[in-house]
């Protein structure tokens, strides 16, 4: 869906959408339609239940005096309570509504309101983020799907008395939104398409965006004695990558950021394998690679002023005859020895080289991996906020702040001397589970900690948030979710551009 700017204008056809504060108090561009439709919308307001609360919508349609299709109203909310967030939602509830009235031009009126500290432009660059975010579909695989079924809308015009400033506001929400969708994209495809060496590709793409680009196969890993992520991988015909993506926006010499993507294409659990009930949401385990991508994407486009090193770690989970067993004992880069108890808690093994080469080759700032890696982590927080594990507290709390900015929201659970000592082996350095079902993600996070090596480090354990089966959020339709990109580009702008 293409977004334009253009100065304040009633359309002559489509849906036009204005805002209405929990007052029902009309905008300057409500009240003139008003007038013009002999008071349609003061009727509308008056005979039904919609009051402005925020996310609420009412339609009015073919209204007399206007040659349009529909008059949306929109509900704000308490003007003092209006925010980025806030403004998202009403960009994706427009859209949202707009194509179920099967639409095919829109426009969202941007009218300033009396106690909203956010200005008309950047409010402006808010909502078409959410109505670019919430306008996503993935439609590639249905072949005798309706035109009626199909979301309608080409084109949106977000009108505003000054439509360049809230262009340029936008032109970094637009690169943001281009990194979701990659995101989006790269989870929603099947794992017969999306494998590690197809994954590996997208990663050479990025080279075109001005991303510096090296990919290690399974010989260079091999040399680099990379056993605990080679173990994981032995077991399938699909070789596996090491994606290295460097976006060079800072200072030279200047300390980069460092993300890090768990990309397993597809799970079966190997060996310790998974009921074949729900497997084959295991395409989605490649959802935190699939972020780290989107990010670096995303970094590129709005030339981000930062330096930044993007790693995923791209593997299938197979149980043929070469996979590793339960009870084998893997050499992780780091010289550590891991004893494999579940082939299923593979994810981490595959995390623990990646960490260590990038601590060890680009001695970042901090590091950020993020993975969908335990189920455990649904049981304690659901499907609305990423569990976060760190050993530095700033980072900590300049993520959660992040989450909440942004809507990719994160809580933070323990580490600690106790935990880690679930995770001991009587025959190597460590094993990769811990106590049986007991803090099955806290378990995860300590063994990634004994491969961070003591720089600043934050786990994100996303596997509730990469596949959304829920629509309540308006700015994320069903499916992949690209959760990750949108939290990380918010750190990385408060905190880390030069």
């Amino acid at each position: 869906m293409k977004i334009e700017f253009s100065e304040i204008a009633t359309p002559s056809e489509g849906v036009i959408a204005v805002g209405v504060t929990e007052e029902r108090t009309l905008g300057a561009t409500g009240r003139a339609l008003d007038e013009q439709t002999g008071g349609a919308l003061t009727r509308a307001l008056s005979a039904g239940r919609f009051k402005g609360k925020q996310g609420s919508t009412s339609i009015v349609v073919a209204p007399h005096g206007l040659e349009l299709d529909a008059v949306l109203l929109v509900g704000l909310g308490q003007p003092g309570k209006l925010d980025g967030r806030q403004l998202r939602a009403v960009g994706g509830v427009a859209v949202g509504r707009m194509n179920a009235a099967g639409a095919k031009a829109g426009a969202i009126a941007v009218d300033a309101v009396e106690g909203c500290a956010v200005a008309p432009a950047e409010m402006a660059a808010e909502i078409a983020l959410g109505a670019r975010l919430g306008s996503y579909s993935f439609d590639k695989y249905h072949t005798k799907k309706k035109d009626e079924d199909r979301k309608s809308l080409g084109g949106l015009t977000v009108m505003l008395d000054e439509p360049a400033a809230a262009e340029q506001a936008f032109a970094a929400n637009a690169s943001l939104a281009e990194g979701v969708f990659a995101t989006r994209n790269l989870v929603s495809e099947p794992s017969n398409v999306m494998y590690p060496r197809t994954i590996a590709e997208d990663v050479e793409a990025l080279a075109a965006d001005g991303v510096e680009v090296e990919l290690l196969d399974r010989g260079r890993m091999a040399a680099l004695g990379m056993g605990s992520l080679l173990g994981v991988a032995q077991g399938s015909e699909n070789e596996p990558y090491l994606g290295i993506m460097r976006w060079n926006g800072g200072p030279e010499g200047q300390q980069p950021v460092a993300f890090i993507g768990k990309g397993v294409t597809f799970d079966t659990g190997g060996i310790s394998i998974k009921p074949s009930q729900g497997m084959e949401e295991m395409k989605y385990d490649m959802a935190g690679a699939g972020a780290v991508i989107g990010l670096m994407k995303c970094l590129a486009g709005r030339e981000a002023r930062v330096n930044a090193v993007g790693v995923v770690a791209l593997v299938e989970n197979m149980p043929d005859g070469k996979a590793q067993r339960p009870g084998d004992v893997v050499t992780s880069m780091s010289g550590q020895t891991i004893e494999v108890i579940n082939t299923d808690a593979e994810g981490r093994l595959v995390l623990a080289d990646a960490l260590w080469y990038t601590q060890a080759t680009f001695k970042p700032r901090f590091m950020i991996d993020l993975a969908t890696l335990t189920g455990a982590i649904i049981v304690s927080l659901g499907t609305y906020q990423a569990g976060l594990f760190s050993n530095d507290d700033e980072l900590s709390e300049r993520l959660i702040a992040a989450g909440r900015e942004s809507g990719e929201e994160v809580w933070r659970l323990p580490l600690g001397e106790r935990y880690d000592k679930d995770i001991d082996s009587a025959i190597a350095d460590m094993k990769n589970v811990g106590k049986g079902r007991e803090a099955g993600s806290v378990a995860g996070a300590v063994f990634l900690q004994r491969f961070v090596n003591g720089v600043p480090w934050a786990h994100l354990d996303i596997a509730g948030m990469a596949w959304m089966k829920r629509d309540d959020d308006p700015t994320v339709p069903k499916g992949a979710s690209g959760f990750g990109v949108r939290l990380l580009d918010r750190l990385v702008r408060a905190h880390y551009e030069a």
